[in-house]
C-alpha cells in the first residue's frame, strides 16, 4: 500500500467534460487564499500508507513564444517542448507547479524503490496498487517500474483508442484497461506536457480529488485527507452540513487526462479535464453487472431433476472453489520486505467469508508461515464477533494442526479512543456518518494489530494448549478482507427485503446497485483506514475474474432467499465453506462488522443516549459532528 497525491496551482482548469455546468478557476488572490494544509500535513498522512520511503518531485512550466516548457526539477534548466538544445531568456513567464508526492509500502521487487518514479525521458509516476495480470511481468519485479517503463511506450495522443498513425504501442487509456489488480496512479507524460491520474474500474485503491472552485484553485490528489479537516472550523471543511460540498470527493473509477495546452486567458494557461472510458471488454462487462439468468423457472426449481441438478451444482462449487483459490494464491505474492513470521493476515470476524479466506490462505501460503487472524472487540469476550472468532479458530485448527494461527484479539472502549476517533474521522473523509466512523476505527483498531493471543503451540505433543494472554502485535503486511462477499451473494439483509417485495428481478437490481457504488460507499473508506497503519488491504472476492464467473451463474445458485438466513443467502460460498470442510462456517448468519464487534451499540449509547434513542434517529446514516 502507498500513499500518493499532486498539487497542480496556477492554471485555469476547464472541468465542463467532467462536472456540468462547472466554471474554469483560476488562483485566487494572495489574500483571499485560505491555507486549510500545508504540504508537511500531506506528507504526513501519506507516509503512514508508505512507511519505507517518502519522495517528491516539483515541475514547474513556463510559456516561450506559444509553447509549453518544462523546468526545476531539482534545479534543472527549463526543456523546450520543440527545441530542447535552444537557450531561453531567463524572464519566460511561469505558468503553472506540479508537485508529485510519493510514500512507499513495498511489497514486491529485489531492490527497494522511492517515489515518484523518473525515467530517462522525465516522465513520472506515482502508484499506488498491485499488478495480478493483465500485463507481463516477473515475480521479482516491482509493478511500479514495470509501469513506467510500460507507459513510456504509449503513444503521444490523447485519443481513446491508439490508432496506429502515431508512435506508440497503445494509448494510456488502452495500457490502464488491461491491468488487473487494484490501482490508483497519477502519471506525468512529458512528451505531451499530460497528466493522467486515475482508479481502477472497481475502485479498490483509495485516490480522493478536490476539483477546483473560487474557495481553492488548486486541482489536487491524494490518496487521504489529511487532519486539518476535522481541526479547523471552516465552511469547506468536514463539517460543511447538508447542502455544502465536501472538500475532497471520492474519485469516480475512470482515466483522467489533463492537458496542458497553450492556449491563455487572463495571462492563465488554460488546462482542460477528461474523463476516459475502459478500453477492456471484461472492465466493461463488470462495471455493467448484468446477469444472463436472474428469474427461474419452475423447472429450474422444482426437485423432479434433483440428481442433475446436485451434479451441476457441484461442478459450480468447484468452479468457485477454484477461481477464489486463485484469487488468494495471486494475492499471497510478495518480496521478503519487512514480512516477518506472518506475513498475510486475515481481517477475521469468524464468520463465513473470514473462515473461506482464512482456509484458502492456508492452502496458498508456504507451511512455514503463521497466520495472523485479527479480530476487534468493545464488548471483550462477551461480542459476537469474539464468540465465533475463537470457535472459527478451532475449526480451522481442527482442519490444519500443523500451521501456527494466532487470534489477535483486539479489545477496544470506545469511551476511551478520544484522539484515535478524531484521526478516524480524517481517515474515512469524506464519509460522514455514524456507520462509516462506526466501521472505520474497528476496520483501523483491526488492521493495526495490536492485541494478544491466548494459544499456544505445544511442540512436544503436538497440540495447541490453553495459556495466559500474551501481548502480541501483528507485523503483517497483507491484510484479506471480505469485502464483496455480501453484495455479489446477497448477504444484506435488504437484499431478503428487496426478494420479498420484487421477487428474484428486484434482488437482481438491488445487488448490481450495491455493486455499482461499491467504490463510493465502502471500498475507499475500507482502504483508508485499514492503509493508514501500514498495511495494504487485498479483496480477494473483487478479482476480476472472480465477479465475471459468479455472473455467469444463474442467481438462484448465488442466493436462494426462500430459505432462512444462515442457509439461503450467500448460498453459494456455504457450499464452498462445505467444500473446505468448514462445516460449522458454513451455517453461521451475516453479521456486519459494527454489529458484531459491537462498537454500534457502544456509540449508539455514547452519541445518542440508548440504542433506542439511536434507531429512533436513523444513528447508522446520521452525520457526525465534532468528537
Amino acid at each position: 500500500m502507498c500513499g500518493i497525491a499532486l498539487i497542480i496551482s496556477g492554471f485555469r482548469i476547464d472541468l465542463s467534460s467532467v462536472i456540468p455546468d462547472s466554471t474554469d478557476c483560476s488562483s485566487p488572490s494572495h489574500e483571499s487564499e485560505t491555507i486549510l494544509f500545508s504540504v508537511d500535513d500531506i506528507k504526513a498522512a501519506l507516509r503512514k500508507r508508505g512507511p519505507d520511503s517518502l519522495g517528491s518531485k516539483s515541475i514547474s512550466l513556463h510559456a516561450h513564444e506559444g509553447g509549453i516548457l518544462r523546468s526545476s526539477m531539482e534545479g534543472e534548466e527549463p526543456a523546450s517542448l520543440s527545441h530542447p538544445k535552444d537557450n531561453f531568456v531567463l524572464n519566460d513567464s511561469l505558468v503553472g507547479k506540479l508537485l508529485f508526492i510519493g510514500a512507499t509500502l513495498q511489497l514486491r521487487g529485489v531492490f527497494p524503490i522511492t517515489q515518484p518514479l523518473v525515467d530517462k525521458s522525465g516522465n513520472i509516476l506515482v502508484y499506488n496498487g498491485e499488478v495480478f495480470g493483465g500485463i507481463e511481468f516477473s515475480k521479482s519485479s516491482n509493478d511500479a517500474e514495470v509501469l513506467v517503463e510500460s507507459l513510456s511506450k504509449c503513444c503521444n495522443c490523447l485519443s481513446q483508442e491508439h490508432d496506429g498513425t502515431c508512435s506508440g504501442k497503445y494509448s494510456v487509456p488502452e495500457f490502464l484497461s488491461k491491468i488487473k489488480g487494484p490501482w490508483a496512479l497519477i502519471y506525468w507524460q512529458e512528451s505531451t506536457k499530460t497528466i493522467w491520474f486515475g482508479r481502477d474500474a472497481l475502485g479498490r485503491r483509495s485516490l480522493l480529488i478536490h476539483w477546483p472552485n473560487i474557495k481553492d484553485s488548486r486541482l489536487m490528489l491524494s490518496s487521504v485527507a489529511p487532519l486539518y479537516a476535522v481541526n479547523e472550523n471552516s465552511d469547506i471543511g468536514y463539517e460543511n452540513g447538508l447542502n455544502e460540498p465536501s472538500f475532497w470527493e471520492e474519485l469516480p473509477c475512470a482515466v483522467y487526462s489533463l492537458s496542458t495546452g497553450a492556449q491563455k486567458i487572463d495571462e492563465k494557461l488554460m488546462c482542460v479535464v477528461k474523463r476516459h472510458n475502459w478500453l477492456n471488454p471484461l472492465l466493461q462487462e463488470l462495471i455493467q453487472w448484468d446477469r444472463t439468468l436472474v428469474e427461474p423457472t419452475p423447472e429450474n426449481l422444482i426437485k423432479v431433476h434433483k440428481m442433475y441438478a446436485s451434479e451441476l451444482q457441484g461442478h459450480l462449487h468447484r468452479k468457485v472453489l477454484a477461481a477464489l483459490k486463485e484469487s488468494v494464491r495471486r494475492r499471497t505474492i510478495f518480496s521478503k520486505f519487512h514480512m516477518g513470521n506472518s506475513p498475510v493476515a486475515v481481517l477475521f470476524s469468524g464468520g463465513l467469508d473470514s473462515m473461506i479466506l482464512a482456509a484458502l490462505l492456508n492452502e496458498c501460503l508456504d507451511p512455514k508461515y503463521e497466520i495472523d487472524l485479527l479480530n476487534v472487540s468493545f464488548d471483550g469476550k462477551l461480542a459476537p464477533d469474539r464468540i465465533s472468532a475463537r470457535a472459527g479458530v478451532n475449526e480451522l485448527r481442527k482442519m490444519a494442526n500443523l500451521r501456527r494461527w494466532n487470534l489477535v484479539e483486539i479489545d477496544a472502549e470506545l469511551s476511551k479512543l478520544t484522539s484515535e476517533t478524531k484521526h478516524v474521522m480524517s481517515l474515512i473523509n469524506p464519509s460522514n456518518t455514524y456507520m462509516d466512523l462506526n466501521i472505520g476505527i474497528a476496520l483501523w483498531l483491526a488492521a493495526g494489530g495490536d492485541g494478544w493471543v491466548r494459544e499456544e503451540f505445544d511442540m512436544n505433543n503436538n497440540k495447541y494448549s490453553e495459556c495466559q494472554h500474551v501481548k502480541y502485535k501483528s507485523v503483517s503486511r497483507i491484510l484479506l478482507v471480505g469485502s464483496g462477499a455480501d453484495e455479489q451473494c446477497a448477504g444484506y439483509g435488504r437484499h431478503r427485503t428487496k426478494y420479498k417485495q420484487s421477487s428474484w428481478i428486484g434482488l437482481n437490481e438491488e445487488m448490481k446497485l450495491d455493486m455499482q457504488r461499491i467504490w463510493k460507499r465502502n471500498l475507499g473508506r475500507d482502504d483508508r483506514c485499514i492503509a493508514d497503519n501500514g498495511k495494504e488491504a487485498r479483496f480477494p472476492f473483487l478479482d476480476e475474474d472472480v465477479i465475471r464467473l459468479l455472473l455467469d451463474i444463474p442467481l438462484w445458485e448465488i442466493a436462494d432467499l426462500r430459505q432462512p438466513s444462515g442457509v439461503g443467502d450467500k448460498k453459494i460460498l456455504r457450499e464452498v465453506a462445505k467444500m473446505l470442510h468448514l462445516q460449522e462456517a458454513a451455517g453461521l448468519p451475516k453479521r456486519a462488522i459494527q454489529f458484531g464487534s459491537r462498537i454500534a451499540r457502544e456509540s449508539n449509547r455514547k452519541n445518542f443516549g440508548s440504542n433506542r434513542a439511536a434507531n429512533q434517529a436513523s444513528a447508522g446514516s446520521a452525520l457526525f459532528h465534532g468528537q
